[in-house]
């Protein structure tokens, strides 16, 4: 099959990390030996830089909404044309830990910003570029934070409050079931559940695509 760019969405604590390695080891079991991870924002020296900002919750200079906004198109900006449309040209898979659909969540949704706003700024920074599929690990937002607080000290976005999470996984829903280049799984079952879902998504969803080209 010819490269594919797959991205990993979800809540906090719907399991993204051990998904991205599902996917990895399942393409790996297909024949696939070309093949690199990304995440957002991130996954270049740049926008790694910007991550850090993104993700620090400074008392003395906290990050405004709009800054943080334009902060995820700069990195994202940086990381597809710098890393994911290269490796997808020179026959790279790639398997991303979030993409744009995060941005119509949590800033659209959680932060409020309007759909004409993140289309502008998503035709500016990287066109109508977009993953070949998504897979959104479908996670309620209070069996999601209650994960994220297992794992210890939460960050700036984990410490927002109930609503806004729900807001997040409203515009998760709503897009999720527009879109057949996303595809819910059911994040809050057990470990193995979830990765055998994954696996038989993966099989369904890429021979499809592949077929179709």
């Amino acid at each position: 099959m010819q490269a594919k760019f797959i991205v990993i969405e979800g809540l906090e604590g719907a399991g993204k990390s051990t998904a991205v390695s599902t996917v990895i080891d399942w393409l790996a079991e297909q024949g696939v030996t070309d093949m690199i991870t990304t995440r957002e924002p991130g996954g270049t020296p740049l926008a790694e830089k910007m991550r850090a900002i993104f993700k620090e919750d400074s008392k003395e200079d906290p990050l405004t909404d709009p800054a943080e906004l334009m902060l995820i198109y700069a990195a994202r900006s940086q990381l597809v044309e710098n890393v994911i449309k290269p490796a997808l040209a020179k026959g790279q898979w790639v398997v991303g830990d979030r993409h744009d659909l995060s941005t119509l969540a949590y800033q659209g949704g959680g932060r409020g910003f309007d759909l004409e706003t993140l289309s502008t700024l998503k035709q500016i920074t990287i066109g109508n570029f977009k993953p070949d599929l998504t897979l959104l690990l479908d996670i309620s937002p209070e069996q999601g934070l209650q994960r994220a607080k297992k794992r210890g000290e939460l960050d700036r976005i984990e410490v927002q409050e109930m609503s806004f999470f729900k807001r997040v996984n409203e515009v998760y829903q709503k897009y999720t079931a527009n879109d057949d280049s996303i595809v819910a799984v059911d994040a809050g079952q057990n470990l193995e559940s979830v990765q055998a879902q994954i696996r038989t998504t993966l099989a369904q969803q890429l021979f499809t695509v592949s077929d179709n080209n």
